[in-house]
């Protein structure tokens, strides 16, 4: 490999670290602000097997393989996190969570305050999978021609 080549792989896995850093840190909703971390970590392996291409070595490869385990464990840990902090408040705005943090910080108040988060009894229920519709004159008539 080319020192051009290198520089061209550098440059895709810094790209994505500063788009993932830059996500992480301008987002407020859980998903995104994991999904950004993700996408640091593919920047961090992307260099990693382009030095390892460069140098002629597997060791950034096998690091590479440890990075996508830790990758794979975070996922996890962080969908349960998730779904366990959305059950709870029904978001999943950072800033809703504010007994999360240390004892001796003190919370963080928003500018802007968040949109009013629709209730349950605003939505139309749905009638279930399977069911018949109410028979009317007009389905009776069609279903007899």
């Amino acid at each position: 490999m080319s020192p051009a080549n290198l520089q061209s792989y550098l440059a895709v896995g810094a790209v994505l670290f500063a788009l993932g850093m830059v996500g992480f840190l301008a987002r407020r909703n859980m998903i995104v602000m994991f999904l950004s971390a993700e996408m640091m970590l593919q920047g961090v392996a992307v260099n990693l097997v382009a030095f390892a291409k460069y140098r002629g070595d597997l060791g950034g490869q096998v690091l590479v393989l440890f990075i996508l385990t830790v990758a794979a464990c975070e996922a996890a840990i962080a969908l349960a996190l998730i779904l366990m902090l959305y059950k709870r408040r029904r978001s999943l705005d950072v800033s809703v969570w504010q007994e999360l943090r240390e004892a001796d910080q003190e919370p963080d108040q928003d500018e802007e305050r968040l949109p009013d988060i629709a209730k349950p009894e605003d939505f139309q229920p749905l009638t279930p999978a399977g069911a018949a519709p109410p028979a009317t004159a007009e389905t009776q008539e069609i279903s007899h021609v």
